[in-house]
C-alpha cells in the first residue's frame, strides 16, 4: 500500500486498530484476510451550505447559504469515533447556521456577517474537534429577502435620498439668503457700494 504525502492510513488487525497512530507518507504492507485500512486525506476540502429558509428574531424569513473550510487533522479520530466524517460535519453546518441565524435580527444578519461567520466556525470547530476536524474558516455567502421586503427596502432609501436632498438644498437656500443679506447690509451701510454694483451690471449687459 502506498500512501501519499497528503493522506494517512488507519490500519485495523482483526478489528482492532493498530498502536502507533496512523501510518504515512510511504509504502506499507497489509496482511490478507488480517488487515484493513482506510485512507484519509488530509488537504483542506470545501462545500456549500444549502441555503437555508430562516425566521429572524425580528420575524423575518430570509434564505441564507454559506460555504465551510475544513481538514481531517487526526486520521484515526475521524475514522473510529464517526461512521461518515464528511456527512456529518455538512449536516452539522446546516443546524448550526439555522440555530445561529434564528437568534440574530435582520439587521444583524446583513451588517455581521464577519462577525457571524467567525461564531459559527468556533461552534463548529468545537464539535468537530472530537471527530478529528479542524474548521478553518466558514463564509456567509448570500442573505435573500423576500421580494415584499426588498420593495419596501427599495422604497425607503428612495425616500431617505429624497429627504437628503431637501435638506442640501433648504442648506443651500439659506446660505444664499444669508449671502444676500450681508450684500444688502453693506450696499445699505455705503452707497458707493451701490454705485459700484450698478456699473458690474452695464458692463455685463454690454
Amino acid at each position: 500500500m502506498i500512501v501519499r504525502e497528503y493522506e494517512r492510513a488507519v490500519i485495523f488487525r482483526l478489528g482492532r486498530l493498530i498502536g502507533g497512530g496512523a501510518k504515512g507518507p510511504g509504502i506499507f504492507f497489509v496482511l490478507p484476510c488480517v488487515e484493513s485500512y482506510a485512507k484519509v486525506d488530509l488537504r483542506t476540502v470545501s462545500f456549500n451550505v444549502p441555503p437555508q429558509e430562516i425566521l429572524t428574531k425580528d420575524s423575518v424569513t430570509v434564505n441564507v447559504d454559506a460555504v465551510v473550510y475544513y481538514r481531517i487533522c487526526n486520521a484515526t479520530i475521524s475514522v473510529a469515533n464517526v461512521e461518515n466524517v464528511h456527512h456529518s460535519t455538512r449536516l452539522l453546518a446546516q443546524t448550526t447556521l439555522r440555530n445561529m441565524l434564528g437568534t440574530k435580527s435582520l439587521s444583524e444578519i446583513l451588517s455581521d456577517r464577519d462577525a457571524i461567520a467567525l461564531a459559527m466556525q468556533a461552534l463548529l470547530d468545537d464539535v468537530t474537534e472530537r471527530w478529528g476536524i479542524k474548521v478553518e474558516r466558514v463564509e456567509i455567502k448570500d442573505v435573500r429577502l423576500p421580494i415584499q421586503l426588498q420593495r419596501a427596502m427599495a422604497a425607503e432609501a428612495e425616500a431617505t435620498r429624497e429627504a437628503r436632498a431637501k435638506v442640501i438644498a433648504a442648506e443651500g437656500e439659506q446660505q444664499a439668503s444669508h449671502c444676500l443679506q450681508e450684500a444688502a447690509l453693506t450696499i445699505s451701510k455705503s452707497p458707493a457700494a451701490l454705485q459700484l454694483r450698478y456699473l458690474q451690471t452695464l458692463s455685463s449687459v454690454a
